[in-house]
């Protein structure tokens, strides 16, 4: 890759007006190959370029397969694989967007449930006083039960009950005549004997007291 040329140069001494005293042939060699620094420049530059492929090919081969291997046209919306154990975040496609929508979103209309704020009161505002470190538990306790009953936000709120008093005044009257007004000895069942051989246990049952007594 390097040639050896012969360049001939001629050096003549000259006076201050430019005339020439005398001229001597002297022959000079040059090489007209490439430098050391040129070589080592281009070597390097090829040296990087193998390690580029090389990271680029080993990249490419510990690149991370899916957690579930199946071929693209055995996926279905329907049959999910449930014996795998994590991965399921990563499957993004096996689903049916259409049942996961909001009904009420899909117009883009959300309807607004706007709720009035209610002014939350803190133990301060209701004269509640934080328990020390070491009370009675008795007077505790008592000193609770009465900031409870103080306290005009907790339930139940004070209202007028009204209630449908039975009786005069009432509008479905009295309930006493549904009352009994006779015994089980002033009622008569001896029609049941009439009923035939089916109703004779229940003949017996409710039967007169003299029936018991003939029957003794």
């Amino acid at each position: 890759m390097s040639s050896t040329n012969t360049l001939t140069i001629r050096i003549c001494s000259c006076n201050s007006d430019q005339s020439v005293i005398s001229c001597n042939d002297e022959p000079l060699s040059l090489n007209a190959g490439l430098s050391t620094g040129a070589l080592i420049a281009i070597l390097a530059c090829i040296v990087i370029l193998l390690v580029i492929v090389v990271l680029f090919v080993a990249l490419r081969r510990e690149k991370k397969e899916p957690l579930i291997v199946f071929e693209e046209e055995d996926i279905r919306e329907n049959i999910i694989t449930y014996d795998d154990e994590g991965g399921g975040e990563e499957d993004t496609e096996a689903f049916d967007i259409a049942t996961l929508q909001n009904p009420d979103g899909i117009n883009g209309f959300i309807p607004r449930k706007d709720i009035k704020p209610e002014y939350q009161y803190s133990p301060r505002d209701l004269g509640i006083r934080p328990a020390p470190n070491s009370v009675d538990v008795d007077d505790f306790i008592n000193t609770r039960i009465h900031e409870a009953d103080s306290d005009p936000t907790a339930p139940p709120y004070d209202s007028i009950q009204i209630y449908g008093y039975e009786g005069r005044g009432s509008v479905a009257g009295s309930l006493s005549s549904l009352e009994s007004a006779s015994t089980d000895s002033d009622l008569d069942y001896d029609y049941l004997q009439n009923w035939g051989p089916r109703f004779k246990k229940l003949a017996d049952l409710y039967g007169s007291k003299d029936t018991y007594e003939d029957d003794s």
